[in-house]
């Protein structure tokens, strides 16, 4: 079996009330998850804002190489550039490694291009000037076939156009927030087809495949297609050969 843990975004985004939970064990289910992907050597822990100052402490604690990284303007990315920038220097200050951006997909949907050109030159500055991984999160769920392609395009082609090939591998185009609601039970992470389209589109920079990732033969397809992060609440699960408990 190949060693897919390099590839995993181990992730916790739920809110306490989204998990039916009080502050405090909603925290413990955190910490928890922290120390599984320091256990299991996952790639990154991802979870929300407030979290990250504790994720990076129990890591940096036990000596591990695990990333942090965290969500900005999450889950809706209707908030204006100065709230994605505010949000993403407190993720610098607390230490976290990604920054994964939710995109203005609504404004993209409007035709208010400008809007999502401006957010992504200035935030992708902001993340790179202080050496992080940053994310466009682009919500795939709500996006036809040609607006994935369009979106995918606009990004790639802010970013070749504003900052240096060095740092293209540092800039990913990522598919889902997993909280999307969607009709009629559809996916509303990572698909096959999408991916596939993200990936075509998105080249040289590259694609991370969130949530919809089940199994660890999803993942190894997710991979072999040319993904290099994979987002999911089920990590563990999915190293070990068993199936994912949740959608994301």
């Amino acid at each position: 079996m190949m060693d897919i843990r390099n590839y995993l975004d181990s992730t916790y985004l739920k809110t306490p009330a989204q998990a039916g939970l009080t502050e405090q064990e909603n925290r413990s289910v955190v910490q928890a998850a922290v120390i599984e992907a320091i256990q299991e050597r996952f790639k990154l822990v991802m979870v929300r804002p407030d979290m990250v100052a504790m994720a990076v402490k129990i890591i940096t604690d036990a000596d591990a190489k695990v990333l942090v990284g965290t969500v900005i303007d999450f889950p809706d990315g209707l908030g204006s550039l100065d709230d994605k920038l505010t949000e993403a220097r407190q993720g610098v200050a607390d230490g976290a490694d990604d920054l994964d951006f939710v995109v203005n997909y609504t404004a993209f949907k409007k035709g208010d291009i400008k809007t999502v050109e401006r957010q992504v030159i200035e935030c992708t500055r902001l993340g790179l000037a202080n050496k992080k991984t940053v994310k466009w999160i682009i919500e795939i769920a709500a996006l036809t076939d040609e607006e994935i392609v369009v979106i995918c395009e606009l990004i790639k082609s802010v970013i070749l156009q504003n900052f240096d090939e060095a740092d293209y591998n540092r800039v990913f185009i990522k598919s889902s927030t997993g909280f999307y609601k969607t009709e009629n039970g559809l996916p509303n992470g990572a698909t096959v087809p999408a991916i596939k389209l993200m990936l075509q589109h998105s080249a040289p920079l590259p694609v991370k495949a969130a949530g919809g990732v089940r199994n660890y033969d999803e993942a190894v397809q997710m991979i072999a297609l040319g993904v290099l992060r994979i987002g999911t609440s089920s990590a563990k699960a999915i190293v070990q050969g068993e199936a994912a408990a949740e959608g994301y």
